[in-house]
């Protein structure tokens, strides 16, 4: 525990991490404290692609967390800057939320329902047939295909619900193509999370919930991992997975005490 307690910078998952839904996990409040008062570089790096960094930072706020918009990165942001460095001033079509369709425009790709340049898919509760429809035929006829992050679920206050991964599923069985995800575990969200956060990867530990994205995501890069199991893994997952992480615990509210 001390060897988590020591670092100097953290990338900490949200959902099943810090909270479920709405509902603040146990020991998530004493864990963001502890990391103010000790004056730790932090980062919520998070998959969904839902919410902009405002919007999570007024989410945190209702249950009364005080963090501020630059400790947010979302795979919405990273998928924006990717494709802004891939095609400047292009143009997708978008199945998402709000915070993604935003994260685009603050890169400088437009809305394209005609001729886009890329499909992008993100979480929503607003997916429908005629959305993986027009999908369809966009990818068809040229556009390529990206989803925000591979998260086959994510949790809920409920249980799971199906996340990017399975929404962009038909599309990809109905085009014959494979979509390229941008966010957790690619390298490239872990480095750009990093350059935010301004740590050394020995300097940093990732916390999150699931192996398949958040653990394996820090054995690539080299930082030391934590897998809570206040979300959707239990003590049993990791033996399901080739690779360990380094400590397992209860909640984040383990590490400050």
């Amino acid at each position: 525990m001390d060897s988590i307690r020591d670092k100097r910078g953290y990338i900490c998952d949200m959902d099943g991490v810090i909270y479920h839904g709405n509902r603040l996990l146990d020991g998530a409040k004493e864990f963001v404290q502890w990391l103010l008062e000790n004056d730790k570089l932090f980062l919520f790096l998070t998959n969904s692609s839902e919410r902009s960094p405002r919007e999570l930072r007024e989410k945190l706020a209702r249950m009364g967390l005080d963090v501020t918009e630059d400790h947010f990165y979302t795979s919405a942001l990273a998928t924006a800057s990717f494709l802004a460095s891939q095609k400047p001033n292009g143009s997708a079509y978008v199945i998402g939320e709000a915070g993604l369709v935003k994260a685009l425009y603050d890169a400088g790709f437009s809305m394209n329902d005609v001729n886009p340049d890329y499909v992008v898919v993100g979480e929503t509760r607003n997916y429908n047939y005629n959305h993986m429809e027009k999908a369809v035929q966009l990818v068809s006829k040229g556009a390529l295909l990206i989803g925000t992050n591979p998260d086959l679920t994510g949790p809920t206050e409920s249980g799971i619900a199906p996340a990017c991964r399975a929404l962009i599923a038909p599309i990809e069985m109905a085009t014959f193509r494979q979509a390229y995800f941008v966010g957790k575990p690619n390298p490239i969200m872990m480095r750009q999370a990093q350059k935010r956060l301004g740590c050394a990867a020995s300097e940093t530990v990732i916390i999150g919930d699931r192996m398949d994205t958040d653990i394996i995501a820090g054995i690539e890069s080299e930082i030391e991992t934590v897998l809570v199991l206040s979300g959707v893994s239990n003590k049993n997952t990791p033996n399901l997975f080739p690779y360990r992480p380094d400590h397992i615990l209860n909640g984040v509210g383990d590490i400050p005490s």
